[in-house]
């Protein structure tokens, strides 16, 4: 081979390799190997209940940064999982990964345990014992009020006392899907306590039953709704950093449970799964999550509020984690208390 054509080769080479090795230094969930494998693959399938309006910006940033491309398909919790199980017993390898907060929900044989380098930065409770699953975010539930149209000082200050306020009634909601929050407070108050205050508690109120979390947040800050009986934290914050009156207030029992992230044992681009997996748990995603008011599940991401953890000190958090069948047991629960035949 002539001088000539080594320079050349030489060149190529840095074109190509370059490139990867920077970036895998300058962002620690990249990893070289890994990142070699699934530009290898070519691209990653993401199956997410994450809003379009967050998740697409968020793997464009993957994307560009790896080169392995996109396929983002969104749909709810519910619809994702009923469609992964019969692809999974067809044995189609549709997916690589799974961002929801009912990765928790699917049979163990659908998930690959895997062990990201970034989940070192996570706490115990942000990652499944088994490996088949890591946090990229946490939910918090806390009841919410429209600040025009309700005083802070006179809020409840406890569930007790919120199920004496008959003044509300028929402007209070809560969304149809609020089975952790109803899982925090069996297990907060026992079964017979949870389930006499939760009838006091709808007899007094009469709460409006309505679908979607976001919707919930937007009509309480638009003035439809007074209060909610609960809501995630970080869709309150979303939309009162739109200029909305909305605010929240936290009673015990605080439910919290984990958007989650799982790699499927039958991906058809395991390696990019991987490192996707990797990149959504990382300090760099987290932070892009926070600036929509998710909430960090690292210590070295700062939430949006700042003080978004910090006001929800003193008060008893619950850690909500449902397996395969808890669904559909707590889905009767709520039901049979809230939409009674």
């Amino acid at each position: 081979m002539t001088i000539s054509a080594l320079r050349l080769l030489h060149a190529v080479l840095c074109l190509v390799w370059l490139p990867g090795l920077a970036l895998a230094q300058t962002a620690p969930w990249m990893t070289p190997e890994l990142l070699a494998a699934a530009r290898g693959e070519g691209g990653v399938t993401i199956y997410s209940s994450v809003n379009e309006a967050e998740g697409l910006p968020l793997w464009k940033i993957f994307e560009d940064k790896t080169g392995v491309k996109v396929t983002f398909v969104r749909a709810s919790d519910v619809a994702l999982n009923a469609r992964i199980a019969i692809e999974h017993r067809a044995q189609q390898r549709s997916w690589d990964l799974n961002v929801t907060t009912a990765v928790s929900q699917l049979p163990p044989e659908v998930l690959a345990p895997f062990e990201p380098s970034e989940s070192a930065a996570l706490d115990p409770s942000a990652r499944a014992k088994d490996r088949r699953w890591y946090a990229s975010s946490a939910n918090y539930n806390t009841p919410a009020y429209n600040t025009k149209l309700v005083a802070a000082a006179d809020l409840p200050r406890s569930f007790e006392d919120f199920a004496t306020r008959r003044e509300w009634r028929g402007r209070v909601a809560i969304d149809g899907a609020d089975i952790q929050w109803l899982a925090a407070m069996f297990q907060h108050f026992g079964e017979d306590k949870a389930r006499k205050l939760l009838r006091d508690l709808i007899g007094a109120t009469q709460p409006v039953v309505v679908d979607g979390h976001l919707a919930l947040a937007r009509s309480l800050g638009a003035g439809e709704y007074m209060l909610a009986l609960n809501n995630f934290t970080n869709l309150t914050y979303n939309v009162a950093s739109s200029g909305a009156p909305a605010d929240l207030f936290a009673l015990d029992p605080v439910a919290v449970f984990m958007v989650q992230v799982g790699v499927s044992a039958q991906a058809p681009h395991p390696n990019a799964a991987r490192l996707a997996a990797n990149f959504a748990i990382s300090q760099e995603a987290q932070a892009f999550g926070a600036k929509f008011g998710r909430i960090p599940v690292r210590a070295d991401v700062t939430p949006n509020p700042p003080d978004a953890i910090a006001r929800l000190k003193g008060h008893t958090i619950i850690p909500v984690v449902f397996g395969p069948e808890d669904e559909r047991k707590w889905k009767r629960q709520f039901d049979d208390l809230f939409r009674p035949r």
